[in-house]
């Protein structure tokens, strides 16, 4: 018999291995290629902005810790399965399945021994290289100078250390967990863990390898359990952030005792590793577990079920008060000014004359409200737009402040439509173009805006200054990327605006500042038209040996990369400082880690009416600072960063981390100085903490019968009502000034409010002109606490009053005939005339087509008197009698009559009216009837009285229609 034996398989030819490696090592240029791009692209970013040590930090910090990381994984769990391999039973007998097992193992053991170490280093390495800041906060981590009152630690401790300690503990535990399952793993293949016949019998070696691994992740454990004690303090309870009683009575000294416990199982398994015995540290391991249950969970409770509870503000007092303390001191409420206010609801001639300063400059342009009308006025071309809603600011004309609505003209390449080619995206469309500044608290005869600064080019009180500069390159709506510059003596190819001289149709420009990285050269054409994804700009003849090109070009994305530590503040605003228009940006700091300090969802604390709800890297935090203060030059992009608090101990930390990358505040000039504000985000958060945390008493606190809510926005009543920004006097200051203000009505669950003042909150955002010197009132805040026996309207009830009056009611469905539509402005609340005094601009629009938002109309109410008139000035005098002692700041305004309204098919026409015919006896008695109705009605809901309150109701009702009635006469 022959045997044909099998062909031997075609080996592969040289050139195919050849040709596949050459294909792998070309696939791994290219994609080593695209990331040097990548990388040197930054590196371009970085290094024109003049921070490209903050880039090349982050490249050694990551470096570092994941070559730590890799280490500190791949080298225990190789020297693990190593030890576990080479210390095996070489004569073990081996079951028949465990043989099969080695067959199946034994061809991959190499590459196993050393691919299990590296998959799980990677693993680590990059955990660890994205979490490099908490290593780096804690090997720059400074003193705070104030100690927990539990542990009596630094608060430092807390902020730096104890995240480092959390994150190692957690890591080594993770080590030593891996460690420990492959040691088992390759113990139990190659025979020295041995499981049969009803019994574990485990070689010399694996028993010592194995119980020293357990020792040692107890050790651990026994470490976390520890530092346990220190994260009550930062852990949300039931009343307070950080333990009460039961924490520091049977929580703590729980955590202690089982931290001791699982020190003495790691040393008997140490113990066994060398005798032999696993009795001792097994039934010890039991007893942990046990003491866990019993210690950890089954004493706290039983402590706070029958100590605490039937005696919760005794025996909680104590720590009530430590988080009233630390919380304000962690938001910066500790310094909190309090005032009884005991507001006067009557109202009388001249009552406002010793408050004139302030009502000067109440405004009454609302900048949610007329950005349309600004676009209308003032864009020019379609390519244009504007901020909406628009910014505050203010600036001092001749000599006195003045308060403003502002914007600047950004492009919007939406609008270029079949124009929109590369080259006018990129060359042509390359800037904004001048600042839009207009009276807050004036209008014109028609009701817009009284402008300050305007038009194309730019003429103003602004652009009069010296060296102006208008060229808005960098904004919030700048393109994605533009290509700019060109040698002197080239024909400009920006375009600068929409006009020109000698007849001209436009201007030309070209880019002469250093606000990118140049392109100059063929090789960084070549990684931009990579990052770009764009093949014109490497084949471009307009791309010359000057060219730079412009990206990430909004203000709040610049400062985020020049300062990664920061969270924005929501609102970036322009001012014009120095001749140069800039983008002023609040950064802050934030931790989780302050102790005994509420914790606050940030989110949930900035979002209202003028703020959607945001994504943040930390939302939940329990202390807050605004730590930096920082600029963006709208023209040639520049960052700026100043320490506005220096001695936040974070930004101390980062400064460490990031040495000479922050100026101090002595470096602010004057200009800049007066133009900085109180931010409004930590406003909104320092609200929302005082809501509850505006009592100085645990007993208050405990009892929580004074706990306050912002009220929502009287026009969108499921989001709160802003903050807003006004010059104003408050009671007990001696002059006006630049403020931020917002009030608060009672605390309730679901739909049972009551919305009536209880306090009224004031910041003031003046920092100042002095160039490097912060103004000592600076972030004072003032908080005036209503009287409880006097009542006055909140937000809520004063816009019910107004939409129910049955005058103002008729007088706004005349505004609303025909194809017009009514807004109604800002609710702001201004503590004048001894009381509180409301003001409402109401304005008219088309409700379709071109809507140009004008102001017609101004609602005034003080206590229960409210007015309606054509201009604040007239509102107030009309509100107070007759005259009000003082003036507004449209108090020259002499409206002009509003253009009939254009009535909808099949609405009969209203009769012309000759306004200086007085109204008919029946209709102002109808009108005094239904005022009166109203009183009653109001005094009937306040007194509790339902059966008058039904009774006034009907007869305000039979008024009401009576009045209808004899307007359709």
């Amino acid at each position: 018999m022959t045997t044909t034996s099998a062909p031997t398989p075609a080996t592969p030819s040289r050139s195919r291995r050849i040709i596949a490696i050459s294909l792998a090592i070309i696939a791994a240029l290219v994609v080593a290629f695209f990331v040097f791009a990548n990388l040197y692209a930054d590196w371009q970013w970085y290094a024109q902005l003049e921070f490209q040590s903050v880039l090349l930090t982050q490249w050694v910090a990551r470096v570092v810790m994941f070559l730590v990381g890799f280490i500190g994984m791949a080298l225990p769990v190789w020297l693990a399965i190593q030890l576990a391999y080479r210390l095996r039973p070489v004569y073990a007998r081996l079951s028949s399945q465990l043989d099969r097992y080695q067959e199946v193992v034994e061809p991959l053991r190499r590459l196993a021994m050393w691919g299990i170490p590296i998959f799980f280093g990677f693993f680590s390495g990059f955990a660890a290289s994205a979490n490099w800041e908490t290593t780096w906060l804690w090997l720059n981590g400074v003193a705070t100078d104030t100690t927990d009152p539990q542990f009596n630690l630094d608060t430092g401790f807390y902020l730096f250390a104890m995240p480092f300690y959390s994150a190692l503990l957690g890591f080594i535990s993770a080590v030593l967990l891996v460690c420990l399952l492959v040691t088992a793993l390759v113990s139990y293949l190659y025979g020295s863990v041995r499981i049969g016949q009803r019994e574990l019998r485990i070689s010399k070696a694996a028993r010592i390898q194995l119980a020293v691994i357990a020792g040692l992740y107890l050790l651990v454990q026994g470490a976390s359990l520890w530092l346990d004690r220190y994260k009550t303090l930062v852990e949300p309870g039931d009343r307070i952030t950080g333990p009460g009683y039961t924490g520091v009575n049977a929580v703590i000294p729980g955590q202690t005792i089982l931290a001791i416990v699982a020190v003495i199982v790691a040393i008997l398994f140490f113990v066994t590793a060398v005798i032999g015995r696993w009795r001792y540290p097994l039934i010890a391991t039991a007893l942990l577990i046990v003491s866990a249950i019993v210690v950890g969970i089954g004493y706290p409770w039983v402590v706070n079920t029958f100590q605490v509870r039937p005696n919760q503000l005794a025996l909680e007092r104590e720590y009530y008060q430590r988080g009233i303390d630390m919380t304000q001191a962690a938001y910066g409420i500790d310094g909190l000014e309090k005032t009884n206010f005991e507001a006067v609801t009557d109202v009388e001639q001249n009552q406002l004359r010793e408050d004139a300063a302030t009502t000067a400059q109440i405004r009454i342009m609302d900048p949610t409200v007329i950005s349309p009308t600004v676009r209308q006025l003032e864009q020019y071309r379609s390519y244009y737009q504007f901020q909406d809603p628009l910014d505050v600011d203010r600036y001092e004309i001749d000599g006195v402040s003045q308060d403003t609505v502002t914007s600047v003209r950004e492009l919007n390449m939406d609008q270029l439509g079949a124009a929109a080619s590369w080259q006018n995206t990129t060359l042509v469309y390359t800037h904004g173009y001048g600042v839009v500044a207009a009276k807050g608290n004036d209008r014109t005869t028609d009701g817009d805006p009284v402008f300050l600064e305007r038009g194309i080019p730019a003429a103003g009180f602004l652009s009069d200054q010296e060296n102006f500069e208008p060229r808005v390159y960098f904004g919030e709506y700048s393109p994605t990327y533009s290509i700019v510059g060109a040698p002197e003596g080239t024909d400009p190819i920006e375009l600068d605006y929409p006009s020109g001289a000698d007849g001209a149709s436009e201007t030309k420009t070209t880019f002469t500042g250093d606000g990118g990285p140049s392109i100059g050269s063929v090789f960084n054409r070549l990684i931009f038209a990579l990052k770009f994804q764009s093949e014109q700009i490497l084949f471009s003849d307009y791309v010359n040996e000057d060219s730079q090109i412009l990206y990430d070009r909004d203000p709040s994305a610049r400062v985020q990369k020049a300062a990664p530590y920061l969270t924005l503040d929501s609102d970036p605003y322009p001012s014009v400082v120095d001749g140069r228009i800039v983008w002023i940006i609040d950064g802050y700091t934030l931790s989780a880690n302050y102790p005994y300090s509420t914790t606050v969802s940030l989110q949930q604390a900035i979002s209202d009416s003028n703020t959607t709800a945001q994504r943040f890297a930390l939302d939940d935090i329990n202390y807050i600072r605004n730590s930096v203060k920082a600029t963006v030059d709208a023209y040639d992009g520049s960052v700026t960063l100043y320490a506005w608090d220096d001695e936040d101990p974070i930004l101390q930390a980062w400064q460490n981390v990031y040495p000479s990358t922050v100026k101090p505040i002595s470096e602010m000039s004057g200009d800049l100085m007066s133009h900085v504000r109180y931010p409004t985000d930590l406003f909104k958060v320092q609200r929302y903490a005082l809501g509850v945390y505006h009592v100085d008493d645990a007993q208050s606190f405990y009892q929580r019968d004074n706990a306050w809510q912002t009220p929502n926005d009287p026009q969108l009543d499921t989001v709160l009502q802003p903050p807003y920004y006004l010059t104003m006097q408050m009671p007990g200051q001696d002059a006006p000034t630049y403020s931020m203000f917002t009030s608060f009505i009672p605390s309730s669950e679901g739909t049972a409010s009551r919305n009536v003042l209880m306090g009224y909150l004031a910041v003031d955002s003046n920092a100042g002109s002095e160039s490097g010197v912060k103004s000592p009132d600076y972030g004072k805040l003032r908080m005036l606490v209503v009287d409880a026996d006097t009542t006055i309207p909140g937000p809520g009830q004063v816009q019910n009053t107004f939409n129910s009056d049955p005058l103002i009611s008729s007088q706004i469905n005349l505004l609303k005939q025909g194809q017009s539509e009514v807004i109604n402005g800002n609710l702001l609340t201004l503590p004048v005339g001894g009381g509180l005094l409301y003001v409402q601009p109401v304005f008219v629009q088309a409700s379709s087509g071109t809507q140009l938002p004008q102001l017609q109309k101004v609602l005034v109410a003080f206590g229960n008197e409210v007015a309606f008139e054509d201009t604040l000035n007239e509102a107030l005098d009309v509100l107070f009698g007759g005259d009000s002692g003082a003036d507004s700041g449209d108090a020259d305004v002499t409206p002009t009559p509003g253009p009939t309204p254009t009535p909808t098919p099949g609405e009969p026409t209203p009769a012309p009216t000759d306004p200086a015919e007085p109204p008919t006896d029946d209709y102002q008695a109808a009108l005094q009837e239904a005022q009166q109705a109203m009183l009653d009605r109001q005094a009937a809901l306040q007194a509790g009285d339902w059966a008058a309150y039904g009774e006034a109701d009907e007869r305000l009702t039979a008024a009401v229609e009576q009045l209808i009635e004899l307007g359709d006469q």
